[in-house]
């Protein structure tokens, strides 16, 4: 990203890592099977092929996927994500719920694997063990080092 957001927020440092044009595009089309530099760029109508190599590889530096070479000559890789590329499922299934919401024409549904019935996002404490509404929800600041020492 050209001009990282300096503003200490989870969601503007997360957006300094998968805010560019394209990057959450790659990393769900690797999330759903594709592989290959080949089936990435079949897959993203448009994308122009610098970009994809770009982003491919900032997205390996911050640690959101890995690449492993299958062939040498030319050189050839196969992209997976990392554990933490892999959380991202809760934000693309969260877009996708949003999406059939307000989207105009809905392109995808989630939808329960058993019966077909619709999905709601729920939130979940786990600590006590309960299912909290969003009303019961609190941002807070995480303790500082002096806290965590004492």
């Amino acid at each position: 990203m050209k001009n990282p957001y300096q503003i200490p927020c989870n969601i503007a440092q997360t957006l300094n890592l998968i805010g560019d044009k394209w990057s959450l595009l790659i990393l769900h089309r690797l999330l759903m099977g594709c592989g290959t530099y080949k089936e990435l760029q079949e897959s993203l109508e448009g994308i122009p092929t610098n970009l994809l190599s770009e982003r491919l590889k900032t997205l390996e530096a911050d640690g959101l996927l890995k690449s492993t070479l299958y062939q040498e000559h030319p050189p050839r890789y196969q992209y997976e994500l990392t554990p933490s590329g892999q959380d991202l499922r809760d934000i693309f299934n969260s877009i996708i719920l949003w999406g059939e919401k307000y989207l105009h024409t809905c392109y995808k549904r989630l939808v329960h694997q058993d019966c077909g019935g619709h999905i709601v996002h729920q939130y979940y404490c786990t600590h006590c063990g309960k299912a909290v509404s969003e009303q019961e929800l609190v941002l807070q600041e995480p303790p500082s080092q002096e806290e965590k020492s004492v």
